[in-house]
């Protein structure tokens, strides 16, 4: 008789709970080994679920809509050959250690990791009771509290539209978007006009168009940054002639190492070693804003324009990583957020991020700070334009960059100074290893 098999949700890092988005089999359908099962989706990354095992699904217990969080049964596979090993080691990873923030969800009683077959995550019931009193504590899983602690809200204040009462994301998400347009309680947000409804019908033909779930958190989140943080932008440009014909010439190099080699990486190289310099720039403002938070530690997250919205993952320890190194890696993470396929570890802990728009188009522009970072480096297309050198013109390969910076930490002048010594390593990138 051939061996069962039960798949259970892998480590979603320090989510109690994830959506689920995609159900890719059936009862009855057959799966290869590594075959996608299903796609998870938390606030801003998916992750598709393997098959550990080949065979036949046998039962499912997830629902399309649903929620589960880690070790939750998803199905079980009748194995087409037993595996050599018990179904709990083939069917579980090895746990491995939680980041630190995860400890406050560690600490509540850790979910069956064998679940019965017979029990199943629902999606979350209609809306249910108003607000928590101030006397009942709010019915919310510990990522949503965060997201509620990077927003400012009172959790006391938001309905929960969860079983029980329990808040959800999406409730957080239109208590701020109350707050904002003047309708949230007791007159919140007065200070900014709201913007009038308008039946836009009237005037023509239009869609209807549903807004993804990254595009709806990016929108609050950049919102909230936008409003918190007193943005300025210093605009520079580099002269990258000789870091461009530097790069043409290991182009065949880069492609023997498998890897494709743009100026993103060097880009990165040489924030790092500005980064380092200005330590300021790679710094958080203390949540009392009574001092400084100076990280020794250089992670940079790197916009990536996807179908779904725009997503920032993470390249950690770029100062420890060569050229080559960094291309591989922009590679394969790019491609992950493309195909909704991030970690929650992917997006996480970067300390400053790029925005690069060179394959596009532009002069300059004015990203938004991603708080609780204090800067953010925007980059337009490289221009060839002539430039004065000495007494005469030269043709000379100039790319425009755009430092928007938290002026509650960052002034004008350190500003400065920093796309200064920026621009003057991708001048000459020999001097990033000085």
């Amino acid at each position: 008789m051939s061996d069962t098999v039960p798949v259970v949700v892998p480590d979603i890092g320090d989510f109690e709970q994830v959506d689920v988005v995609e159900v890719l089999v059936a009862v009855g359908d057959d799966v290869s080994v590594d075959q996608s099962l299903i796609t998870l989706e938390s606030d801003k990354a998916s992750m598709e679920v393997p098959s550990p095992a080949a065979g036949r699904v046998v039962e499912i217990a997830v629902e399309l809509g649903g929620q589960v969080g880690e070790g939750d049964l998803i199905l079980t596979i009748e194995a087409a050959d037993p595996p050599a090993e018990e179904p709990e080691v083939a069917a579980a990873p090895p746990e491995e250690p939680k980041p630190p923030h995860a400890e406050a969800a560690a600490a509540a009683p850790a979910p069956a990791p064998r679940p019965s077959s017979s029990r199943r995550r629902r999606p979350p019931p209609p809306a249910g009771s108003g607000p928590a009193t101030s006397t009942s504590p709010p019915h919310a899983s510990p990522g949503v509290r965060r997201f509620a602690r990077l927003l400012g809200v009172d959790l006391t204040r938001v309905s929960g539209s969860g079983a029980k009462g329990r808040i959800l994301l999406e409730d957080v998400e239109a208590f701020v978007k109350d707050v904002m347009t003047g309708r949230g309680p007791q007159g919140e947000g007065a200070g900014i006009p709201p913007v009038p409804e308008i039946d836009f019908s009237k005037f023509g033909p239009v869609e209807s168009k549903p807004l993804s779930r990254i595009r709806k958190l990016s929108a609050a989140s950049l919102h909230r940054s936008w409003l918190n943080v007193p943005h300025v932008t210093q605009h520079d440009e580099a002269d990258i002639t000789d870091l461009e014909a530097f790069r043409r010439a290991h182009l065949h190099e880069a492609r023997e190492r498998g890897v494709r080699l743009t100026l993103l990486a060097f880009l990165m190289k040489a924030v790092a070693a500005s980064l380092a310099e200005f330590a300021e720039m790679n710094s958080s403002l203390a949540p009392d804003g009574e001092s400084l938070i100076l990280k020794r530690y250089f992670h940079l997250g790197v916009a990536v324009d996807t179908p779904d919205g725009l997503v920032v993952p993470v390249v950690r320890d770029v100062d420890r990583k060569s050229v080559y190194e960094l291309a591989g890696e922009l590679g394969e993470v790019s491609g992950r957020a493309r195909e909704r396929k991030l970690r929650p570890a992917d997006i996480q802990g970067a300390t400053f991020t790029i925005s690069s728009l060179g394959g596009i188009g532009g002069t300059a522009f004015t990203p938004i700070v991603n708080a609780p970072e204090v800067g953010i480096l925007g980059v337009s297309r490289a221009v060839r334009r002539p430039v004065y050198i000495g007494a005469g013109l030269a043709p000379r390969l100039m790319l425009p960059v755009s430092l928007s910076y938290d002026h509650r930490v960052i002034d004008g002048a350190y500003a400065a100074r920093f796309t200064s010594h920026l621009c003057s390593l991708l001048a000459d990138i020999r001097r990033v290893v000085l």
